[in-house]
């Protein structure tokens, strides 16, 4: 009863946590219209591991509340995506963009070695999108446009489902992936919170 409980709690607040995930990322671009320290290709990648994550769940007819949450956080990054492309002032690259998610959406369940190897690849991808936001912010030293909440509820999010894919499906490839993406999520958010950190001690000595 209380592991029900628990994992139920689990489920729902991964879900209300993902409604809202991107919430403050898009807050911050919208009110400072730049896009200085987010990583396009962090983003792009991002969204390509969403896709393949939760065709893969519904390929085999995995439990939804197990992977309920990724249509919402692919609306939102489709939507930060957009945002990135208008600030930028290349808008009409996202129709290409478009067309070659939507093809490789449909590429994925054309066969079923597909979506495996696509699976299989998924940390790959995954961990990449970190690699890339942490490289952007090396380089670039700057994490003001960046919200340091939206990568903490994302780690949040990675440890809840770790519980709930062990108590569930006890799928090791999405295991993995959870506990990747967890120590990958961590990093970012430290690494954000530094910069943003020295930033706010070099404006008070100004």
């Amino acid at each position: 009863m209380a592991d029900d409980m628990l994992l139920h709690a689990a489920n729902f607040s991964t879900l209300f946590v993902c409604m809202v995930l991107k919430f403050p990322q898009i807050f911050v671009l919208m009110r400072a219209k730049s896009t200085s320290g987010v990583s396009l290709n962090s983003l792009l990648l991002e969204l390509i591991g969403y896709i393949v994550f939760v065709t893969y769940q519904m390929y085999y007819d995995y439990p939804p509340p197990t992977y309920l949450e990724y249509p919402i956080l692919i609306a939102q990054d489709a939507f930060l995506l957009l945002l990135i492309f208008h600030y930028n002032g290349c808008l009409r690259q996202s129709l290409i963009y478009t067309v070659l998610f939507v093809g490789g959406w449909r590429l994925l369940t054309v066969e079923k070695w597909i979506i495996d190897l696509a699976m299989s690849l998924c940390t790959f991808i995954s961990a990449a999108s970190k690699f890339a936001q942490l490289q952007c912010l090396w380089r670039s030293k700057d994490a003001d446009q960046v919200s340091g909440l939206s990568w903490a509820m994302a780690t949040y999010t990675c440890i809840a489902r770790i519980y709930t894919t062990a108590v569930t499906t006890g799928d090791m490839q999405v295991l993995v992936r959870f506990i990747v993406m967890t120590s990958l999520n961590m990093w970012v958010l430290l690494t954000v919170l530094y910069y943003q950190r020295r930033s706010s001690s070099a404006k008070k000595q100004e």
